[in-house]
């Protein structure tokens, strides 16, 4: 059980299986300890992972203003991983200074953003540099 590679629905079954394994009592295992922690952390979500056969394969269209809750709850762990290990370097003083003018979530949010912004980036320019594209972001709202 993996959550990285390129098959949508098999990511897609890990956050439903530790939902499911979750809500009974069951013991999670490796990622899905990590996983939960963020599910846990947006009840709004709560109701897709109810529902495997509509939402494995459901597409999220943004230009219909509809965010991917698998998209955002797994760049929450990507983030998570990153300040655990403090790489890219100093991604955790970063964290740490926007704690001082958010609430916690709210902080890994504005991570968040600049993460998802620079992986963007990355792939509509294809020679985007990802890492300096992320910290400059996250370098510009430590000062905001």
């Amino acid at each position: 059980m993996s959550l990285y590679g390129k098959d949508r629905g098999g990511m897609r079954q890990v956050f439903f299986n530790t939902w499911q394994k979750y809500k009974q009592s069951q013991a999670l295992q490796g990622v899905e300890s990590l996983l939960i922690d963020v599910i846990l952390l947006h009840p709004e979500y709560h109701s897709i992972l109810e529902n495997r056969n509509k939402y494995l394969d459901f597409d999220f269209p943004p230009e219909q203003g509809q965010g991917n809750p698998f998209l955002h709850m797994s760049l929450h762990v990507t983030i998570n991983e990153q300040l655990s290990i403090d790489n890219p370097p100093g991604i955790r003083q970063h964290f740490q200074t926007l704690q001082q003018k958010h609430e916690k979530h709210d902080a890994l949010h504005v991570l968040l953003e600049c993460l998802a912004e620079a992986i963007w980036k990355a792939q509509r320019h294809e020679s985007a540099d990802l890492e300096k594209d992320y910290l400059a972001c996250v370098t510009e709202q430590t000062r905001k």
